[in-house]
């Protein structure tokens, strides 16, 4: 069942403090602003009404994304009500942002915040990346959103974002002694690097398919059903005629991973459980290249539905193998966000701290 957003009032003192760029602002003007989060998948789009830090909800709905040409004609299918008057539209994007403008990674859209902006004649439009979104969006959190992964000592430091989903995404928090700074980041698109002779035979057969072997083709959707297949193939084994049967229905990584937590079928439990160890390695490749003693939080739409399922120790023995630095690893606290809308949260807090700026 998709989470539906909450009314929210920010918090004085949140748990986690997030300074925000271009704005004299220290906390939200009233105004209507419409958020979305977009991704290769779907488009989860809100209107919300700021009024002395408090977020209402007025209208939410959900888009496959591929279903539209462009964001303009999706926000036009949102919102037709012209007695309510947009202020300020923020849009967290799945793809490399520059001065407003991206091409979506994972779907074909073009957008343009100033086009965006001249066509639905609002001046505030801001295009910031997905992974940026999430980060502004914990600002928003509560600590009941967090779930605990390694418990790490937390230190004050750099803190990371990572969530598989239909990509992978990735970003950068800074901490300046007080708050923290989100930068965009497309580590997700870095070399996978294999451990031991299973993970380079993974890694030539993704090579095979696809030339270059990134994070981002085993730690998603597509890469679960990837590894899968070279599992299959490596074992010598067969797909199960029922295991066929429900792929034609349903969604390939979501069948997989339902049958490793039901322990119905063993390659598909060493599928999760390579997933959930390829998890672990790039968490902590992330914390080793940011000092990220600040934590490692994990979002995305796959470990959240998964979680109860994932093999912990598998996690932190794949978490703290880096030789010389496996202290500082063990320092290092991984959570996991449960709110699946922080990006959506994110991108509303965004756009209403843009406010009269």
């Amino acid at each position: 069942m998709t989470q539906k957003i909450e009314d929210f009032t920010l918090q004085h003192k949140p748990v986690i403090p997030i300074a925000f760029p271009y704005t004299k602002n220290t906390v939200p003007k009233n105004g209507i602003v419409l958020a979305a989060d977009v991704g290769g998948t779907k488009t989860n789009m809100a209107l919300f009404k700021v009024k002395d830090a408090q977020f209402t909800i007025l209208n939410e709905k959900s888009y496959h994304t591929k279903d539209y040409t462009s964001f303009i004609e999706m926000v036009r299918s949102f919102h037709s009500n012209k007695l309510i008057k947009i202020d300020s539209i923020c849009l967290g994007v799945a793809g490399p942002v520059f001065e407003g403008k991206v091409q979506g990674t994972n779907f074909p859209w073009y957008i343009d915040g100033q086009e965006i902006s001249k066509e639905l004649r609002i001046a505030s439009v801001f295009i910031i990346n997905d992974m940026e979104a999430n980060a502004y969006g914990l600002a928003t959190l509560q600590e009941k959103d967090f779930e605990i992964i390694h418990k790490g000592s937390h230190l004050p430091g750099n803190a990371v974002i990572l969530s598989p989903g239909t990509g992978l995404g990735e970003v950068g928090l800074y901490w300046d002694g007080t708050h923290y700074h989100p930068f965009a980041s497309e580590g997700g698109h870095c070399d996978f690097s294999p451990r031991n002779t299973l993970e380079i035979a993974l890694w030539k057969y993704m090579h095979k398919k696809y030339t270059h072997v990134s994070w981002e083709r085993v730690l998603s959707g597509s890469g679960i059903l990837d590894t899968y297949q070279f599992l299959i193939q490596y074992r010598k084994q067969t797909v199960p005629t029922f295991i066929q049967q429900s792929m034609l229905n349903k969604n390939a990584a979501t069948v997989i991973t339902n049958l490793a937590m039901q322990g119905k079928d063993a390659i598909c439990r060493e599928t999760f459980d390579l997933f959930t160890k390829f998890l672990a390695m790039e968490s902590a490749q992330l914390a080793l290249k940011m000092k990220a003693t600040g934590g490692i939080y994990i979002g995305g739409g796959i470990v959240p539905k998964i979680i109860k399922g994932m093999n912990r120790t598998v996690f932190n023995r794949g978490f703290i193998e880096s030789g010389r630095l496996n202290k500082l690893l063990e320092m290092v606290p991984v959570k996991l966000i449960l709110n699946e809308k922080t990006a959506m949260l994110g991108a509303a807090y965004y756009g209403a701290m843009a406010f009269n700026n």
